[in-house]
């Protein structure tokens, strides 16, 4: 056996771009970068599911007085994000994977490791397009606070908050919502989370008519008697 090369043929007749190796070689290594690829993004997808699933136990120790969805399966496109609605009010969680890294929070940057991320921008952003969306449907404005919950045991270090977000691990999410009190009725409660769940709060043109129907207050509640007939 001469090799990949057949010895009976001079080099010269060989094509320039012959090579052997990318046939015999190239395959099965292309094959196993594929796997191990794959193989790391179903890690990711397990530790982000893992992680998605603590948060959720965390807000689920609010109690029956809150009301809990999931912000992608209302229609947004917004991953490990929830919208807490309770008697301390209208919440925009948004889950962050921690880990073991240290955080540094100073203002509005968040540096994971030492690498800044846009979590506040981002969670403020979409805060304000479900303000925008609830407001819309409920007929008076409603205000959301973005929250973001840093998934992971990791230190984080405080050299300033940002305003208007609150930035918090998973283990304190119960405690910090529920620090809110009663700012909120139990029946409003219940009409805010009507609202948020109807799928016509998250479109982009709402005709008029459903929009009317879903109103915290009617037309006709304003009038308690009737015009008297002539």
């Amino acid at each position: 056996m001469t090799g990949y090369i057949d010895a009976r043929r001079p080099p010269g007749l060989l094509p320039a771009d012959y090579n052997p190796r990318h046939k015999l070689l190239e395959a099965p290594r292309s094959l196993q970068l594929g796997w191990a690829r794959r193989r790391r993004t179903d890690k990711a997808a397990r530790r982000e599911d893992a992680v998605c699933g603590r948060a959720v136990e965390r807000l689920a120790k609010l109690g029956s007085a809150w009301k809990v969805l999931d912000v992608e399966e209302l229609g947004l496109p917004a991953r490990n994000t929830f919208l807490a609605i309770g008697p301390g009010g209208i919440f925009l969680v948004v889950v962050k994977p921690q880990g073991r890294s240290r955080v540094r929070l100073a203002g509005d940057v968040v540096a994971v490791d030492g690498r800044r991320h846009k979590y506040v921008a981002e969670a403020r952003q979409l805060a304000d397009q479900v303000t925008k969306a609830l407001s819309k449907s409920a007929g008076s404005t409603v205000p959301v606070t973005p929250v973001i919950a840093l998934a992971g045991n990791g230190a984080i270090d405080v050299h300033g908050l940002p305003k208007g977000c609150l930035v918090t691990s998973y283990r304190e999410l119960d405690y910090i919502l529920g620090a809110y009190g009663e700012r909120i009725a139990p029946r409003t409660v219940t009409k805010l989370f009507s609202i948020a769940s109807h799928p016509t709060t998250w479109q982009h043109a709402i005709p008029d008519a459903q929009v009317e129907a879903y109103k915290w207050y009617s037309t006709e509640a304003l009038t308690d008697k009737k015009s008297p007939r002539r």
